[in-house]
């Protein structure tokens, strides 16, 4: 690029640019990188407003060269109904971190959803068991359909329930699924009864109450509880999060905006039951899964280092590819 100029990625490009392998690995080296000490803290913050949510999350990363990234999300639930609109806009801005020059500018809404999914398919590496084949998906939006294709690079997916409020978009989403990794899929609209046959589940929603308690979750399965990305927003009752081994991605984080933090404000656990970050365990700190008994729980609010990580990917080979708008902020 030339001096001065800004690249701008649209959500196709990122689509052309990203897939799931590369972004599990990215997000893969990233919390280890976390864990080993080798990133600082990334920060967040939270504005509500009529109908919505803002976040700001940024990151600094040390790779090749040094880049920060800051993303700003509007996380707005009604959206389709209301305005035809997806629930999740924003833009991830990146840097040169060695001189503070604007890299590019980025649509989040891919990014935000790959990295999330890669996170989910990456805790699963290292949590769920190695014969847990059946997955309840709860919500089926954007992100569910990404978080189901990177799960299947990690488990051997051969059943899968989808369940959503709106029956229709589970049924769309089951369809979908089954054309695209030639497996069962099914629409469901009882979780307890999907649960029960299930050792994986994946909780994506914008709910603000408990949709898992203890009694649904069978002993053995894996949750990945990602929806929660505020306070306001829970899915895990705090008696399940109390019976499982609770994997958080940031602790500071989850305990603020995450389900641990609705487990906390309910007594049900301390900061001290929280078992280890993920970067913890990929560094080979502490352990991952021990025993084939005991439920695992990744709470899994967004790091920004996974949106750093995922961004200057694509940055990187889109100025590979010569792809991508270049901008110029100069008169």
């Amino acid at each position: 690029m030339k001096s001065g100029e800004v690249m701008f990625l649209t959500s196709a490009d990122i689509r052309a640019l990203l897939t799931p392998d590369d972004c599990i690995a990215a997000v893969e080296r990233v919390f280890r990188m976390y864990g080993e000490g080798e990133a600082c803290a990334p920060g967040v913050l939270s504005l509500h407003a009529t109908g919505g949510t803002f976040h700001i999350k940024a990151g600094l990363l040390n790779l090749d060269r040094s880049y920060f990234a800051a993303k700003i999300n509007g996380n707005f639930p009604e959206n389709d109904t209301r305005y035809g609109l997806p629930t999740i806009q924003g833009v991830i801005s990146l840097h040169d971190a060695s001189n503070g020059s604007v890299l590019a500018l980025a649509d989040s809404r891919e990014i935000t959803s790959l990295r999330t999914a890669a996170a989910t398919a990456v805790a699963a590496k290292y949590l769920a068991r190695d014969d847990a084949h059946t997955l309840t998906i709860c919500g089926c939006g954007l992100q569910a359909h990404a978080q189901v294709r990177a799960l299947s690079r990690v488990c051997v997916l051969d059943k899968v329930f989808t369940y959503d409020q709106n029956e229709d978009r589970a049924r769309q989403l089951a369809l979908k699924l089954s054309d695209e990794l030639g497996i069962s899929v099914t629409p469901v609209t009882n979780v307890r009864e999907a649960m029960s046959k299930s050792d994986l589940c994946i909780t994506c929603t914008t709910s603000r109450e408990p949709l898992l308690l203890r009694g649904d979750v069978v002993l053995g399965t894996f949750i990945a509880a990602v929806g929660a990305d505020d306070p306001e927003k829970q899915e895990l009752d705090p008696a399940l999060m109390a019976a499982g081994k609770i994997v958080v991605d940031v602790l500071d984080q989850c305990a603020v905006m995450g389900d641990l933090h609705h487990a906390l404000d309910a007594h049900a656990v301390k900061r001290s039951d929280v078992h280890a970050e993920l970067g913890e365990i990929i560094a080979g700190k502490k352990p991952g899964r021990e025993t084939q008994q005991e439920i695992t729980i990744f709470d899994s609010t967004g790091m920004a280092l996974q949106d750093v990580a995922a961004v200057v990917l694509a940055f990187e080979k889109a100025e590979q590819q010569g792809c991508g708008a270049r901008l110029s902020f100069a008169a």
